[in-house]
């Protein structure tokens, strides 16, 4: 059985720092294309950052560009999202996703992914 269990969320202040991380178990993480997706209330579930199985290609939203780092762990299965200069707009529940590819792109649609997680919260006060 596949999950997906991201840690990290929390509270921060506007300009401040967290790393979320997701743990996959139940799978063969290097044959997983990953990703991170947020929801913030009364807003459509959005793609934040991915990363391809092999760890050579990684995409972002315009967003986050600049800000967020996205990279992955195959040794460890472990994605991990680093966020820095976060703004209160930043706020959502951020999930990461697992997508069984044997393609090197970066999918971006939130539909082609087969397994989520549960979400962590992460707000930041302006």
């Amino acid at each position: 059985q596949v999950h997906l269990v991201e840690s990290g969320g929390g509270l921060v202040q506007a300009g401040g720092s967290l790393r979320l991380s997701c743990q996959a178990s139940g799978l063969t993480f290097s044959s997983y294309g990953m990703g991170w997706f947020r929801q913030a209330p009364g807003k459509q579930r959005e793609f934040v950052a991915g990363i391809n199985r092999s760890d050579s290609n990684t995409d972002y939203a315009d967003s986050v560009k600049g800000r967020f780092t996205i990279f992955r762990d195959n040794a460890k299965n472990t994605m991990y999202l680093q966020m820095n200069s976060l703004k209160p707009e930043d706020t959502a529940v951020y999930y990461c996703a697992a997508r069984l590819t044997a393609s090197s792109r970066v999918e971006v649609r939130d539909t082609t992914y087969d397994y989520w997680g549960q979400g962590t919260q992460v707000t930041v006060s302006s």
